[in-house]
Parts: structure tokens; C-alpha cells; sequence
């Protein structure tokens, strides 16, 4: 499983960069030589790295890689810190399952209007059906490390 997940969210992820990179380049390569730039490529890039955080953010939460406040961790005895570590795990994954059920109402509501991007008319709904799933899928990975021990560098003030 952990092999999948990192295949498929380092690939959706890594797809999405390139594709902003290549637009970019053909986005500036066209305004400063044909003086054309590629119309709706700011609609295009905001929604690319919607696919570039919300890809990435399993595989973020998987490996422990986020931004952490360690500084009081030397001081706090190592049960002290399991507890801690538990806590902040069954919160991150509850924030992230209420925030992928409300992701998915906004994607149902967005269905319904039929919303789309001002300027390509590009449908957002999918988009935000994917954010859903995507930081629900990642609640749950939160929800799993939350049972799993802490290893050493996590009790040497490492990864949290």
C-alpha cells in the first residue's frame, strides 16, 4: 500500500509540476517572441497546483514531512511525547476528514450550479471533488500513523 501511495501521489503530483513548467515556458516563450500569450494560462497554472498540493499532500503526511514546532520536545519525557504525537495525529485527521466532507458538499453544490473557471469555462467541481477525496485519504493516513510507534528520530526530535 505504501508503495501505491507514493507511486500514485508522487505521480499526479510530479505530472501537475511539469505541466506548470511546460506552460510557463510556453506561456513566456510565446508574450516575449510572437507577443501571444497562452490565453486562460493563469486559470490553468491555479488549478494545476491545486493538483500539485493536494497530490502531494498524502505522501507529505505519509512520511512525517511537514513543518513541525519542536523546541519544547527535548524537554518533554518521551511518554510525554507519544502522547503528543497521538494527539496531534487523531486532530490533523479529523480536521482533514471534516475538511474533505465539506470539500465534497462545495463539489455536490458546485455540481449543481454548474461552476466553472471565468475565463476557459473549465468545470471546478472535479477539482474540488478531488481536494475532497484527497485530504480525506490523507486524514486517514493521519488517523493510522496516530497507532503506530514513534520511531527514533521521532523521539530524538525528528520527524513528528
Amino acid at each position: 500500500m505504501k508503495k501505491y501511495l507514493e507511486t500514485a501521489s508522487g505521480l499526479l503530483a510530479g505530472v501537475a509540476l511539469f505541466a506548470i513548467m511546460v506552460l510557463t515556458f510556453l506561456d513566456v516563450g510565446g508574450r516575449k517572441l510572437l507577443e501571444h500569450s497562452i490565453p486562460g494560462s493563469l486559470e490553468m497554472t491555479e488549478l494545476l497546483m491545486v493538483v500539485v498540493i493536494f497530490g502531494a499532500l498524502p505522501l507529505v503526511s505519509e512520511r512525517g514531512e511537514h513543518v513541525v514546532f519542536d523546541s519544547l520536545d527535548a524537554f518533554l519525557p518521551n511518554a510525554l511525547q507519544k502522547v503528543q504525537r497521538s494527539l496531534v495525529h487523531l486532530l490533523c485527521g479529523a480536521a482533514l476528514l471534516a475538511l474533505g466532507w465539506l470539500m465534497w458538499q462545495t463539489g455536490n453544490d458546485f455540481t449543481s450550479t454548474g461552476e466553472t473557471t471565468a475565463q476557459l469555462k473549465i468545470l471546478k467541481a472535479p477539482f474540488i471533488y478531488g481536494m475532497g477525496l484527497l485530504c480525506a485519504f490523507t486524514g486517514l493516513i493521519h488517523l493510522t500513523l496516530m497507532l503506530h510507534p514513534m520511531n527514533n528520530e521521532e523521539s530524538e526530535g525528528g520527524v513528528l
